[in-house]
């Protein structure tokens, strides 16, 4: 056997089975001494605030004791002089002593510090203090607010370039493979006389990666599409202007009948539980479509083993008509629950990365959803993990197509 065969051959075993990509390992930007930083100046400014409080609790508190002994003082001083004045001149005297000495009074013979005074003095004091109270945690809190947004504007712009980086790689890994299948399989049928029989099964073989490649293609152009323009959405224009009025188990069950050879040679075992009665919604079938084929899809991914059960269950559910999908893959890790629906979001890192991908099918499936007035949840299930498509239900039972006239288990 040549060597182009060969490795038309590695090739093809090579798409069988997955594949452990390696890529060059790059250095990033350590965030550690960030976060070190940030810590630094958090305790800082927490150590600042404290402090100061401190001292000008202390410092007020001096300034009452203080004028609380000059005061008396003061008083000590006045009642020597009282008591040496004349009695003709005190009257006299107690008209300065009232102008020059306020916070003193005299009753009888006795110079005193007026109660009123200091007790007013203290007040004014101590408000100060409260005022001092309540500015310290209030500027603490600015300033650590402050820097938790500013924290989480860094996080948020980790998160991104790390996500990029996945996406970057992701493409590469996803779009490597069928490239070079498809080069080496038109090599060898270029450079060797085949077999008619061989020859046809090379180039089916290269016609399932090119179609792999347009459907790659076309999940990133529909990705950017919804970026560009958040309006109602087909496949061909993003526009829902061939809504129907549709029953979700009929729509449900044509969609699968389409899909149902190729999912099953993937090993995906379907079980279709359908509704009694009908479930009529307004839908684009189409669109709704590739949010059902992009949750098929990842169930089969993420799910181990030759045989792959995965679980369609329809109900009403108040004026709601629901699609359970359910599998029993690895599950979703209770930390990535909030990020899933983000675009490009795939947990871990792409350099280790096993399972194919681009982190964009559920983000299409729920701005699909969206777009078509409904909502996906994800709920993580004991051994797997179960998606919900809402959609509500139409008030008229009018124009609805025939429905299938099977219900129950497909």
């Amino acid at each position: 056997m040549s060597k182009v065969a060969l490795r038309s051959k590695h090739a093809s075993e090579d798409h069988q089975k997955p594949r452990k990509w390696v890529f060059p390992s790059f250095s990033p930007l350590s965030w550690r001494w960030v976060w070190v930083a940030f810590g630094l100046v958090v305790v800082f400014l927490i150590a600042q605030v404290t402090w100061w409080m401190i001292f000008q609790r202390q410092l007020i508190q001096q300034s009452i004791d203080y004028a609380e002994t000059t005061w008396l003082q003061e008083a000590a001083l006045v009642q020597q002089l009282w008591l040496a004045s004349n009695p003709t001149e005190r009257e006299a005297l107690a008209q300065e002593l009232r102008q020059g000495f306020p916070q003193l009074r005299v009753e009888g013979e006795q110079v005193l510090v007026d109660p009123e005074q200091l007790a007013a003095y203290r007040n004014a004091q101590l408000r100060h203090l409260r005022m001092l109270a309540f500015e310290g945690p209030f500027f603490l809190l600015v300033a650590l607010l402050g820097l938790y947004i500013i924290g989480m504007a860094l996080r948020r712009e980790q998160e991104l370039k790390r996500r990029q980086q996945n996406f970057l790689m992701a493409v590469t890994h996803e779009f490597r493979t069928p490239i070079s299948t498809v080069r080496l399989l038109a090599e060898t049928l270029e450079r060797r006389e085949l077999p008619r029989e061989k020859q046809l099964g090379y180039l089916a073989h290269m016609e399932q990666e090119l179609s792999r490649l347009e459907a790659l293609s076309e999940r990133l152009l529909a990705t950017a599409r919804l970026e560009q323009s958040r309006t109602r959405l087909t496949p061909q224009g993003f526009a829902l202007a061939t809504a129907t009025r549709l029953d979700l188990g009929q729509v449900v069950t044509e969609l699968l009948q389409r899909q149902r050879g190729g999912l099953e040679a993937r090993g995906a075992v379907l079980r279709l539980e359908l509704p009694e009665g009908e479930l009529p919604v307004e839908l684009d079938p189409e669109a709704f479509g590739i949010a059902l084929s992009n949750l098929l899809d990842n169930a089969i991914k993420y799910t181990p083993g030759e045989k792959k059960p995965i679980r369609l269950r329809l109900e009403r559910q108040g004026s709601e008509a629901l699609l359970h999908v359910e599998d029993q893959g690895s599950g979703v890790a209770p930390e990535d629950l909030p990020y899933i629906f983000d675009p490009f979001y795939r947990s871990g890192s792409e350099l280790t990365r096993e399972t194919p991908g681009l982190g964009i099918g559920l983000y299409l499936v729920k701005t699909i959803m969206e777009l078509l007035g409904g909502k996906i949840t994800c709920t993580p299930l004991e051994q797997g993990t179960r998606f919900t498509l809402s959609l509500p239900l139409s008030a008229e039972r009018a124009n609805l197509v025939p429905e299938s006239t099977h219900r129950g288990i497909v």
